[in-house]
């Protein structure tokens, strides 16, 4: 955990709820590799900040 108490590392529980999108859709892109994550185990985490990036990007490119 990070000072401001927001975690750096996310679970599928978490992301889905952040990006307000359903789980099981978070898992398949993730899957895909849509959505920036990895496997601790059989455990998907995501980094907030890469989240937070590829989020920025997908604005970016949409505006194109």
């Amino acid at each position: 955990m990070v000072p401001n108490n927001k975690p750096t590392l996310m679970t599928l529980d978490e992301i889905a709820k952040y990006l307000r999108m359903k789980k099981v859709t978070i898992y398949k892109h993730a899957q895909e590799g849509k959505i920036p994550g990895f496997k601790v185990g059989s455990k998907w985490r995501f980094k907030k900040t890469s989240v937070d990036k590829w989020i920025t990007d997908k604005e970016k490119s949409n505006k194109k």
